[in-house]
């Protein structure tokens, strides 16, 4: 990575979360493209793997944020502010998401790839959330108001669209004509 050398400078070749010396790794904070050295931090792997979902979130794992938290590096504060957003259900991290000041800015980052537990989910006939792109396949076939098409049970309608005020209702194209699917009738 070309910026590696000055994540080592910059964190005095500790992990910037933990402070550990040992198996560190940069981490691309999302959703930074990664062109800059601020849109990394230094870590150690064992707590990358937790971030990316390669593995478990330890919450005792991270009791290291009440340092990091306090830190002048944008990156880290945004990741510490995801993590304790993310263990919510530990009494420490609660106390130290109220102690916690960020920058409108930097705020903005860190609630960027969070999930809006209060956004409208567009749901399967299984129970699956749907997002924008996914492909499904329709359980039944489906006559088309306005047209004499009929879409098959089995049918792949691919890069589907969401309809953004209604959670009932998906977007896509059957046989070359751009329909509006119930989504108790697909599968993802």
């Amino acid at each position: 990575m070309k910026f590696e050398k000055e994540l080592i400078a910059r964190s005095n070749g500790v992990c910037e979360l933990s402070g550990s010396s040992k198996n560190l790794t940069s981490y691309l904070v999302e959703p930074k493209t990664g062109n800059y050295v601020d849109d990394f931090v230094y870590i150690e792997s064992e707590l990358a793997e937790q971030l990316l979902g390669n593995k478990t979130v330890i919450a005792n794992s991270w009791h290291c944020l009440n340092e990091s938290i306090w830190s002048e590096v944008d990156a880290v504060k945004v990741v510490s502010y995801r993590l304790l957003q993310a263990l919510q259900t530990e009494s420490w991290a609660v106390e130290l998401l109220d102690q916690m000041y960020l920058e409108d800015d930097v705020l903005s980052w860190a609630k960027a790839t969070l999930v809006d537990e209060d956004a409208i989910q567009h749901i399967d006939s299984n129970g699956v959330v749907l997002n924008q792109g996914d492909s499904v396949v329709l359980i039944k076939d489906l006559d088309v108001k306005g047209s004499s098409l009929v879409a098959k049970r089995g049918t792949a309608v691919r890069n589907i669209r969401l309809v953004h005020n209604d959670p009932d209702l998906i977007e896509g194209k059957v046989n070359g004509q751009t329909i509006y699917i119930r989504t108790e009738f697909v599968k993802k």
